[in-house]
């Protein structure tokens, strides 16, 4: 058996091929918008190997799973490849994502202004994933103007970026760290 090579060198004259085989170029939009879930995956990565609750360890881990689902989706060209059907994204998947926002925010305190990333280094991680997170939705719905994009990835997504701050609150509180108020006339 042949090992895998990382490098293939097709990629070399600025085009990449999709699930399915057609070449696009590198900037097209379809590989933002995956490019970006996969950097969104890369700092949950980070986030989950942080010293965090088991519970938020675990669904960040069917979070990963999902992203992964989610790009691989984006870059599998529909017109040439059936992998779009066996790539399920579903409401059970959102109802995950807000469970689990119920489930933090019951510990948490009301929020009655907007607050600052900061506080601990995994509360600066959730943020970072929250604003990649909606930069990989804007991407997605940008990319649904062109091709067939599942109204609940869409939804996925944005309700993922919600959950991100749930848990940069959460992660806070667990390690006792106050929440930093944005305060404007500063």
């Amino acid at each position: 058996m042949n090992k895998f090579k990382v490098y293939t060198k097709t990629g070399d004259a600025g085009t990449t091929g999709l699930i399915g085989g057609t070449r696009v170029p590198k900037h097209h939009l379809r590989l933002e918008a995956y490019g970006t879930v996969d950097e969104l995956n890369s700092y949950v990565g980070v986030i989950r190997s942080h010293e965090i609750e088991a519970k938020s360890k675990e669904i960040l881990l069917i979070i990963q799973n999902k992203l992964f689902l989610i790009g691989s989706r984006l870059a599998t060209d529909e017109e040439k490849s059936d992998l779009k059907q066996k790539l399920p994204i579903e409401e059970a998947d959102i109802l995950l994502l807000e469970n689990e926002m119920d489930r933090m925010d019951k510990e948490l305190e009301e929020l009655n202004n907007f607050v600052l990333p900061g506080g601990s280094v995994v509360n600066g991680f959730c943020h970072v994933a929250r604003t990649v997170c909606r930069r990989a939705e804007r991407r997605a719905n940008q990319l649904a103007n062109e091709l067939d994009i599942n109204p609940l990835l869409l939804k996925y997504l944005n309700r993922l970026s919600d959950y991100f701050f749930v848990l940069s609150r959460k992660v806070l509180l667990d390690v006792g760290a106050d929440e930093i108020k944005w305060i404007p006339d500063l």
